[in-house]
This record gives structure tokens, C-alpha cells and sequence, in this order.
């Protein structure tokens, strides 16, 4: 599909040409906001027939490669993630940090992973480092090599100093492609490498050599002993997991080799649920495209429309069968529900800190001054309020402090209702402002200069009602951040009532900046109210179970907690167990025994 100016803007594919044409401009309504945008903006087409299906979906990846169309899910890392390159593409490879992958280098043989959260990345070089004789220096072979004496880094043991002219190309390579089974999970050869080294160095009388082997064999255990084995039968598999929020799409692939995790890998998307299919086939098709390594399994969350085309390229990519599984039950689906949630976080820091590594916090409360009317850079320090219940039972709440755009943990504050007894939302922040407010800057509750409400016009003009008797309150301004019906942030909403739309395929940068930074307001007020009402539900529970037991008061019912940790375990124990605890009689164990006992009947 192309545009007025013959720029294009979409690659798609169909069995059937006139069916897709039919639905885009045969004058029905179209639902979908982003094809509707995109096919108001169609001026032209033009198509290929080809003889597969596997044929259309490989050449639809290279066009959306070829013309990055606007209107096409395209797969894109953060660039704040870089990946481990090693060079195996050079006669000495080298191991290093990597922002982006060369598409060059990589058909010439070097190998890339992840990418990698920065933080993992500097962990995983230094593992190496511990176990392997990697060369640390900038010396450039083999031109550099008999230039200079080799550095300290070779008389600890800590490289094998190709610059000496005594270690040739191809030992040097070995030890490289050692690094590479490390990748891969395939620590067994590695380690039977270094016991082997060990012993010839024993046995040689070579005591150093054997000593520096030694530690780096314990370097490796210790990296395996804090590796989680995820499977009891040893196997390779992928897990590829989605998590939509704000607009975008995390992608989060987990590496299963030999039953242990061995590497992940995160990449962002512009698009939201009504996407997830497109994502992921585009995903499978472009990552493994490229991935050094494709497993004869690959977890999905769902299959794809076009699973079996795409089961065939992979593997013809991989060069045996590769099934994509959506796991039901067992270890596997535990570890697909690991990609997911991983998804979730990655989303929810990227959420955090308004986009990717290089992003600007205070970007988006600018653009919320300028929404709002609000002098520029008057606001600072923004509080966000969030009601938790169960039913009528533990009524709280949570309040966040956002300052320059990064969450204030330090100035979080929670909340438990005491004039509430019944849920009502209007009431419970009436009182949550006023006891808020109530409190100033010497006990560690500094002015906001913005309020933003979780919720439409009612929430709102409650809030203001709540605090329009507090002096210190009336110029403080206050905004409402509505959610739709899929419970996604969508709008903010002024005092005045205007509605400020964020959501819809073509917004601008400023609003999907906004709509970042209140999701992920909303977001943490919501995870931080609801982690307290469950934590006075937990003690509530924990209350009522032992008050009802005759002759257990508050003393006798710490001392039980404190020596069976918790009412489970109190209900299992037998009656002399529970007469072992220091401070129950046997009295007291046979009221409890007798509890729980009537309980099970």
C-alpha cells in the first residue's frame, strides 16, 4: 500500500487479494482504528503472486525490512539494551559490548546475544572474565603482536597473551568458541576442559597453572549453582512472552538450555492487544532470522494464524523440525508464564522511566503543564491517590509521589481508613485527603503541586470537594486519569472537563509521553494499595483464626506464629507438637488441636 506521495506504507499478505481488498475499501465500517487510519491514507497498491504460502511470508518480511512501512508492526530493540558480539568473523575473535547488530559481520560468522539489560550485560563479562583468558587490552591482532612484553593481566593467569607470539591463531580460537558453548548452556565441555587443564598441570608439577585453573573450574560452578534449572529433563526450548501497556508491546524471549535459563532478550513494538497476532509472527520470523541458535521448541502464548508457514521457515532456518507449543500444563507452561511475567516487568520499568534508557523523566509533566494550563516548569512533586478494598473489609489506601517525573518511593505513604466502614470510594478519599493534609512539611509530607485522580468527572470533583475547606489546598491544581473499558489509561481529564484523548495509532510524541507516565502513575498507585490491602486481608485472616480458639490470647497466639511461622503449619501440627512450644500448656495444645480438628470435619 502506498501513500499520495508513492512512499509505502503497509506489506501484507493474503491467499486471497480481492477478499483483503474487499474488507479495506469496500465501504464497510472498519472497527480497527489503526487500518482505518492507514487505509485513508492509501493512494495506490501493487502486488506479487507467488507460488506458497512460506514464499509470501518470507517476502512480506523482506519488504517490511526493505520499506519500514509506517503502518506495519516493525521490530525494533531498546536501544538502551545492548548485545555481547563475539568477533568469530575475525582470525583472533574478541568479546565485547555491542549496540546494535551488523548485519555484515553476522553473515561473516560473528555471533550476537541478547540484548541484555545493561546491568546483566557488565555481570555476564565479568563471569567471563573469571573463567576465561580473554585478552582485556585494545592490542589489535595479529598486528600488534611481539610489539610489547604482555601485561600483568598474563603473569596472573588472567589472558593468554596472544601478544607474546607464543599462542597461535587457532588456540586462541579455541578458547574463543569455549566462550561460545558458555553462551549456549553448554557448560559440561567447558568444565571437563578445565579439570583436564588442572590435572596436566598437576601432574606436571605446574602448581600456578594448576591453581589458576582450579579457580576458574570454581567460577564456573558458582555461575551454574546460581543458575535456575527450570526442567528436570534436560532439554533446549525458547519461550516467548507479550505484554501490552501504553500503546506498546514488549516481546521477552527466554533461553532453556539443557533445562537450565541461560539468556533473554527484549524488544518493543508500537501496537496493543488487538496486535498481539501480527507481533508475534512478525517477531518469530525477524529474531530467528537471525538467531544464531533456533530450538526444536519455541513456546508461544498463543499460536499464531500462520503457524504452520512459520513453522516451516524456521525450520528450514534451523535445518531440523521446530514446533511452535503453547503449553497447557507442567514445567513448560510454568516457564512460558516466566516469559510472560518477565514481559510485564520489562514493560513496567520501560513504563517507569518514560520510555527507553535515553528518555527525558520531566518530558511528559511539560507537556502536562502546557495541557493543563499550568505555568512552565511550576511542577515538581505530583501525588497520585488509589482506594483498595475487599468488599467492606480493610479499606486503605496508597499514595504515590512522582518528582521530576521518577517515582519518590522514599515519600510514599499508606493509608488505613478509620471513619469508612462500608465501601464508598467518594468517602474514603474525602478522609484520605483530609488526613493527608493534615499533615505538613515537618512530618515529611511536602505541598504537591499537581494532584491526579484515578478516575473521570465524579472522582474528581470529589477529590476537589474533599479538600476545597483546606486553605493550603485551593490552588493546587488536579486532574483526572480515566481508563476505558479494557481498564488501560486512555485520557487525561482537566477540572474544566475537557478530555485530552490518548489513545489512537497516530498520536504525537507529547501524548504518547503522557500516556507513558500516567500509565505507569497508575500503575504504581494501583500495585502499591492493593500490596497493602492484601497484607491487612493476610493479618486479618491470621487474627480471626486463632482469636476464635478459647484460652489463646495475643501472647499465646505470637508464640505459636513465631514458632511455626504460620496458621497452616499450626493447623497440621499434632497436639504434643503444639505442646512443645515454650508458653503453651497442654491445656492450650488440646483447645488448638480440637480447632482445627473441627475445622477438617
Amino acid at each position: 500500500m502506498k501513500d499520495a506521495s508513492g512512499c509505502v506504507i503497509y506489506v501484507g499478505k493474503a491467499k486471497r487479494l480481492k477478499n483483503r481488498l474487499t474488507n479495506y475499501f469496500g465501504g464497510g465500517k472498519i472497527t480497527n482504528a489503526k487500518v482505518a487510519a492507514m487505509v485513508s491514507n492509501v493512494a495506490d497498491y501493487e502486488y506479487t503472486v507467488v507460488s506458497s504460502e512460506t514464499e509470501a511470508l518470507l517476502l512480506e518480511n523482506n519488504f517490511i525490512k526493505r520499506y519500514q512501512p509506517k503502518y506495519n508492526i516493525l521490530l525494533r530493540d531498546d536501544k538502551g539494551y545492548p548485545y555481547i558480539c563475539i568477533t568469530l568473523n575475525e582470525e583472533y575473535p574478541r568479546v565485547m559490548k555491542a549496540f546494535r547488530i551488523d548485519e555484515k559481520a553476522r553473515k561473516a560468522g560473528a555471533r550476537y546475544y541478547g540484548p541484555y539489560m545493561n546491568s546483566d550485560l557488565a555481570r555476564v563479562l565479568h563471569s567471563i572474565e573469571d573463567i576465561f583468558p580473554l585478552k582485556r587490552c585494545r592490542k589489535v591482532f595479529p598486528r600488534d603482536i611481539g610489539k610489547e612484553r604482555p601485561c600483568l593481566n598474563y603473569h596472573i593467569g588472567k589472558c593468554m597473551a596472544p601478544c607474546s607470539g607464543d599462542v597461535s591463531a587457532q588456540d586462541y580460537r579455541e578458547m574463543v568458541e569455549r566462550i561460545v558453548m558458555f553462551f549456549e548452556g553448554k557448560y559440561d565441555g567447558i568444565e571437563e576442559a578445565l579439570k583436564q587443564g588442572m590435572n596436566e598441570a598437576s601432574e606436571n608439577m605446574d602448581y600456578e597453572r594448576a591453581a589458576v585453573m582450579r579457580d576458574r573450574l570454581i567460577a564456573l560452578k558458582n555461575i551454574r549453582s546460581e543458575k535456575n534449572v527450570f526442567l528436570k529433563v534436560e532439554r533446549d526450548a525458547d519461550a516467548v512472552g507479550l505484554y501490552s501497556d501504553a500503546g506498546e508491546t514488549c516481546i521477552r524471549k527466554l533461553e532453556l538450555r539443557r533445562g537450565t535459563v541461560t539468556g533473554s532478550s527484549t524488544f518493543f513494538v508500537a501496537g496493543n492487544d488487538s496486535d498481539r497476532n501480527e507481533i508475534l509472527e512478525q517477531f518469530l520470523i525477524s529474531y530467528y532470522e537471525q538467531a544464531p541458535f533456533i530450538p526444536a521448541t519455541v513456546l508461544v502464548p498463543f499460536r499464531p494464524e500462520d503457524a504452520d508457514n512459520i513453522e516451516e521457515v524456521l525450520a528450514a532456518l534451523a535445518g531440523h523440525k521446530v514446533v511452535l507449543h503453547v503449553a497447557e500444563r507442567g514445567e513448560l507452561s510454568d516457564f512460558e508464564k516466566l516469559a510472560v511475567s518477565n514481559a510485564r516487568e520489562m514493560m513496567v520499568r520501560r513504563i517507569l522511566r518514560g520510555g527507553n534508557a535515553n528518555a527525558d523523566p520531566k518530558a511528559p509533566v511539560r507537556v502536562i503543564e502546557r495541557y493543563l494550563g499550568l505555568k512552565e516548569d511550576s511542577v515538581s512533586r505530583i501525588e497520585s491517590y488509589d482506594i483498595s478494598n475487599l468488599g467492606n473489609d480493610d479499606i486503605c489506601s496508597g499514595m504515590v509521589v512522582f518528582t521530576d517525573g521518577k517515582p519518590d518511593k522514599k515519600s510514599y505513604r499508606l493509608f488505613k481508613l478509620k471513619t469508612v466502614e462500608t465501601q464508598d470510594d467518594f468517602a474514603s478519599m474525602r478522609e484520605v485527603l483530609s488526613r493527608r493534609f493534615g499533615h505538613n512539611e515537618q512530618d515529611g509530607f511536602a505541598l504537591p503541586d499537581l494532584i491526579l485522580i484515578d478516575g473521570g468527572k465524579g472522582q474528581l470533583s470529589a477529590a476537589r470537594a474533599a479538600v476545597a475547606d483546606i486553605p493550603c489546598c485551593k490552588d493546587i491544581p488536579m486532574a483526572g486519569m480515566v481508563k476505558n473499558d479494557r481498564h488501560k489509561t486512555s485520557a487525561l481529564l482537566t477540572e474544566d472537563g475537557t478530555l485530552i484523548q490518548l489513545e489512537g495509532k497516530d498520536l504525537s510524541d507529547d501524548k504518547v509521553a503522557v500516556l507513558r507516565f500516567l500509565t505507569a502513575i497508575q500503575d504504581e498507585v494501583h500495585r502499591f494499595s492493593v500490596s497493602y490491602q492484601r497484607r491487612l486481608s493476610a493479618k486479618r485472616n491470621i487474627h480471626y483464626k486463632l482469636e476464635d480458639i478459647p484460652g489463646i490470647g495475643p501472647s499465646k497466639r505470637r508464640k505459636l506464629l513465631a514458632f511455626f511461622g504460620t496458621i497452616k503449619k499450626i493447623s497440621e501440627a499434632t497436639e504434643e507438637e503444639i505442646g512443645n512450644v515454650p508458653g503453651i500448656s497442654s491445656a492450650d495444645a488440646k483447645a488448638v488441636r480440637e480447632y482445627f480438628a473441627g475445622e477438617e470435619d
